[in-house]
């Protein structure tokens, strides 16, 4: 395979690993609250809800700190390796001009980083993760 050819690949995989982590984020919060309405036990799983609150609090800290997000540094330059386009500031920023045309100054996207940071700190106390796993005896599982 050709080297450019492989930074593509490489790049694109981060794109999707990104838009995976996007949606992570934004469904996962959607998901907490309908499940606390719906009674679904899964949204109390502390890992997944440690992950949640720890990884939208990488994306705050960086925001603040007025930090690209790696993810979006290392495909912009695999792209470049490649030859490719390459796009300027932040991944949401770019994405959201592409599919919305909006544009917006920096702060506002720090500002909505925040706030959704937020209440993916208020859904940790409004929607408690469960203290630890019960486990099932072996007479449970008969």
């Amino acid at each position: 395979m050709e080297s450019q050819a492989l930074y593509s690949l490489v790049a694109d995989a981060l794109l999707v690993t990104h838009v995976l982590f996007v949606a992570f984020m934004v469904f996962g919060l959607i998901l907490i609250f309908v499940g606390k309405y719906l009674s679904w036990q899964w949204v109390r799983n502390r890992w997944f809800r440690v992950a949640h609150l720890l990884g939208m609090g990488v994306v705050v800290l960086q925001a603040l700190l007025g930090v690209i997000c790696p993810l979006t540094t290392w495909e912009t330059d695999l792209r470049s390796k490649a030859g490719e386009t390459v796009y300027e500031g932040s991944f949401i920023r770019h994405w959201l001009n592409e599919l919305l045309y909006y544009q917006a100054p920096s702060w506002v996207f720090v500002v909505c980083y925040a706030v959704f940071g937020g209440l993916v700190l208020a859904s940790w106390f409004l929607v408690r993760p469960r203290r630890g796993a019960k486990r099932k005896s072996h007479r449970d599982l008969r």
